[in-house]
C-alpha cells in the first residue's frame, strides 16, 4: 500500500555536519498527494571553501518498508506484480514483479509495516523479520528511505489477487522456487531495486536462512 505522510523518518540523518551546508531557501512549489521542495543551499567543496547556490528540488513521497516473504520449507518466495504508473510512463512494461511493500504512517514501525503489508497485499503472515538494511532509492532528487526486510512465512495456500479497494490495488501473488525467481533476476525480468537487493541478499544468506527458520 502506498499511503503517504510529509512527516521525516528518524532514519533520516545528516551525513554530513550542518556547518558544511549552509540551507538559503528552501520553497514547496507543488504539494498534492505527493511533495515536492525546492531547495537552495551552498555546501562545502572537497577541496576547501563553498560552492554557490546551489538549487535541487526534493521529491517528498514519505519512508517505505518492504519485506521479501521467504518460506524456508519449500524454498520458495512470494512475490507480487502490479501496475505501476512510473514503468508505464517511462515506456517499460507497466505490470512489474516486485516484493511486498508501504509506506510508513505516523507512529508506525518500519517492521509492523511490513507484516501489515504482507497481509494487505499477499494475504500472508510473516512470523519472522531478518533486517537486510535501510537504503536510500534515490538521493540525487528525494528524501525516501526503505528499510527493507526478510521475512519468514508458510507460502502453502498463496496466490489469488490482493490488496486494498479503496486504494485501487489490483495485486496477483506469485510463489516460486528461489532458483526460478533468482533467474528472473538474472534476465531482468524483476527490474525493481528493493527485489533486486531482496533477492541477491537471500542467495547469500539462504542456507544460513533456511538452518535457523527450518527449526
Amino acid at each position: 500500500s502506498q499511503r503517504f505522510s510529509h512527516e521525516p523518518h528518524p532514519a533520516m540523518v545528516p551525513i554530513m555536519p550542518d556547518d558544511d551546508i549552509d540551507l538559503i531557501k528552501r520553497e514547496t512549489p507543488f504539494e498534492g498527494y505527493f511533495r515536492i521542495d525546492r531547495y537552495t543551499v551552498r555546501h562545502r567543496l572537497f577541496a576547501g571553501g563553498m560552492t554557490g547556490d546551489v538549487v535541487r528540488e526534493v521529491f517528498e513521497r514519505g519512508h517505505a518498508a518492504a519485506v521479501l516473504p521467504y518460506d524456508p520449507v519449500r524454498d520458495a518466495v512470494v512475490l507480487i506484480k502490479q501496475f505501476r504508473i512510473g514503468a508505464y510512463a517511462a515506456g517499460r512494461p507497466a505490470w512489474l514483479t516486485e516484493i511486498v511493500a508501504g509506506i510508513i504512517e505516523d507512529g508506525e514501525t518500519a517492521e509492523a509495516v511490513a507484516r501489515r503489508e504482507a497481509v494487505e497485499e499477499a494475504g500472508l503472515t510473516v512470523t519472522e523479520l531478518e533486517k537486510i538494511g535501510d537504503i536510500l532509492v534515490s538521493p540525487g532528487g528525494s528524501t525516501e528511505t526503505l528499510a527493507l526486510f526478510c521475512g519468514r512465512c508458510d507460502s502453502q495456500g498463496a496466490g489469488g489477487i490482493h490488496g486494498v479497494d479503496d486504494e485501487d490495488e489490483d495485486i496477483r501473488v506469485l510463489v516460486l522456487p528461489f532458483e526460478e525467481a533468482y533467474e528472473s533476476l538474472r534476465t531482468g525480468t524483476i527490474c525493481t531495486p528493493p527485489a533486486i537487493i531482496a533477492l541477491q541478499w537471500l542467495a547469500l544468506n539462504r542456507d544460513d536462512v533456511r538452518a535457523r527458520w527450518r527449526d
